[in-house]
């Protein structure tokens, strides 16, 4: 049985009342998780659906599941068809829809493993760039993968802290910072975030969140978004740092509409009477923090974990259309005028619209690697790669092999592929799970020799390259399952 900590309770039973505390508690304690997914829309054909309830902030592609099925025997789910995530966390597509747009460039600071960001990338207006960062490596990792699985080539992962951004001088139109926190929303999923959590934890987190934002501030454009967010209940945390953001940054709150009071999101805690007791943080003079609009997802009374969301916009004018324009028509002569070795050209037929990329080399894992990365931020990438550490970009299209270009696993999965250019193999569901260990798959007979895109349900899943009398499994070995277990056929998405 978990036990909350006593401080915990103290602090956030003063905070929220005796009756919204107890549903909390009651919540954490005594409810299970709900089992949510959400779809890629790149990747279902038009009026396609998955079983399951919609999720009312992201209707369209979010969907509570009965059951939890084994997801990791989902082929689908290593195709990018869809993504496992808790449904509180999908309300980043409703600020998105609401507040943009036009194609604007964004940034995702802290973005592993990349529910968000595929969220975001979903509801952005096309022809949108979306900067996915990740400060530490390993999750770096993760979130390149779940990128490439995703598919849309309009993104660009990176491996950097905020400080890296602030030197790079790269300037975004909206900023998502789901920023580390002291993880209180994480106690229904995960005990150890019980075990970690403290007032000292606590206090750090509310620190460090401040100089995360204070590092990134600069890379927001004069009427730009900020979107902050945490998984945590505390007004530290939470509302207390939306004041000083506004207070001591010049950022001015954002309410969002049509927000259904069926949906049971909590709003500011410091409105309530019972908070009289409760002291704000000293940097709170002018402007008080209970005036500001936020959304809190509280287990046991909303559909979903906990966060805390809020959105502010930048003091100044947004840059007008025109004006992109013209910047866009300046940044096309530089281009004319700095011209460099030219990459190998982009393997003809291997992408839809292949006139509208471009391609680019670069040692990657000790190979040199091709890809092809949209010409229309071509220059971004040319800054974004001399100042970050960037882990992917676009669709990485091939590693070479002497004469030899060897078809990347990201190209299987962009939505840019043209598949009728390779050969195709349809895997049943045993064969699928063969190919995702990475183990042997016999293609039919009549199978062409060469490169070949074998599919799961008609949507790829990878390369193999046939020989003749047997055929090279190409599926990236850091991603394969490692499991052992024979599950039987589960077919989530139909």
């Amino acid at each position: 049985m978990k036990t909350l900590p006593a401080d915990f309770i103290k602090y956030t039973q003063a905070l929220m009342g005796d009756k919204l505390y107890h549903q909390l508690e009651q919540g954490i304690l005594e409810v299970e998780p709900p089992v949510s997914i959400r779809l890629n829309p790149f990747k279902c054909k038009e009026g396609e659906d998955a079983e399951g309830e919609p999720i009312p902030w992201c209707p369209a592609t979010g969907r509570y599941l009965s059951a939890r099925p084994n997801f990791t025997f989902d082929p689908l789910l290593h195709t990018g068809k869809y993504y496992v995530q808790e449904a509180s966390s999908m309300f980043v597509d409703l600020v998105i829809r609401q507040l943009v747009h036009h194609p604007v460039m964004m940034l995702d600071l802290c973005a592993a493993p990349g529910g968000k960001s595929t969220a975001v990338r979903a509801a952005l207006p096309e022809g949108s760039l979306l900067f996915s960062n990740e400060p530490m490596r390993t999750r770096s990792q993760i979130l390149a993968e779940n990128i490439q699985k995703f598919g849309h080539p309009d993104m660009i992962v990176t491996n950097n802290y905020p400080r890296d951004y602030k030197k790079s001088k790269l300037q975004f139109d909206v900023i998502l910072t789901d920023v580390p926190c002291s993880g209180e929303g994480m106690f229904r999923k995960d005990d150890g975030a019980i075990e970690e959590w403290s007032l000292q934890n606590v206090d750090n987190c509310w620190h460090l969140q401040r100089e995360i934002v204070a590092d990134i501030w600069n890379c927001l454009k004069p009427g730009g978004i900020l979107i902050y967010s945490t998984c945590t209940f505390n007004a530290h945390e939470d509302e207390e740092n939306i004041a000083w953001i506004c207070e001591e940054l010049g950022a001015e709150p954002i309410a969002l509409q049509d927000i259904e009071d069926s949906w049971n999101i909590t709003g500011n805690l410091l409105n309530q009477e019972n908070t009289g007791n409760l002291e704000a943080s000293d940097a709170i003079s002018n402007l008080k923090a209970s005036d500001i609009p936020v959304y809190r997802f509280l287990p046991g009374k909303t559909r979903g974990e906990g966060i805390f969301l809020a959105v502010l916009r930048k003091e100044g004018e947004a840059e007008s259309d025109s004006k992109k324009k013209e910047n866009k028509k300046e940044k096309k002569r530089k281009d004319k005028k700095g011209n460099k070795a030219k990459a190998p050209e982009i393997p003809k037929g291997w992408l839809k619209e292949e006139d509208s990329f471009t391609s680019i080399t670069q040692e990657d894992a000790k190979e040199n690697a091709l890809y092809a990365i949209p010409s229309t931020w071509k220059d971004t990438y040319e800054t974004a790669k001399q100042n970050l550490k960037v882990m992917h970009a676009g669709i990485k299209l091939a590693t070479s092999k002497g004469k030899d270009w060897i078809p990347d696993q990201s190209l299987a999965l962009s939505i840019a592929l043209n598949p009728e250019t390779f050969p195709q193999v349809e895997l049943s569901y045993e064969d699928a799970i063969r190919y995702l260990r990475k183990e042997a798959v016999n293609l039919p007979a009549d199978t062409p020799k060469g490169y070949v895109l074998v599919t799961y349900h008609n949507i790829p899943l990878g390369w193999e390259k046939n020989i003749g009398n047997r055929a090279n499994n190409l599926y990236p070995q850091e991603w394969k399952i490692k499991s052992t277990h024979v599950p039987e056929e589960q077919r989530l998405i139909k």
